[in-house]
């Protein structure tokens, strides 16, 4: 799986854990919660990035190439 993918699951994962928490009344588990949907946003723009820069790549290639 890509990193901008990893980083979506990551992310949501961690909104269904930090939303549990809440109901629960588990701070411990909605803090778990918040720290791995931040960690799952960052992972989900660096992936973004990436792809973006490898389009970019792509693209001046394929414009040399012409």
């Amino acid at each position: 799986m890509s990193q901008e993918m990893d980083g979506k699951v990551k992310k949501v994962t961690g909104q269904v854990k930090e939303a549990a928490g809440i109901l629960t009344g588990n701070e411990k588990l909605e803090q778990k919660g918040a720290a791995e949907r931040a960690e799952g946003a960052v992972e989900e723009s660096l992936g973004k990035a990436r792809r973006k820069v490898g389009e970019l790549v792509d693209a001046v290639a394929k414009a040399i190439k012409e």
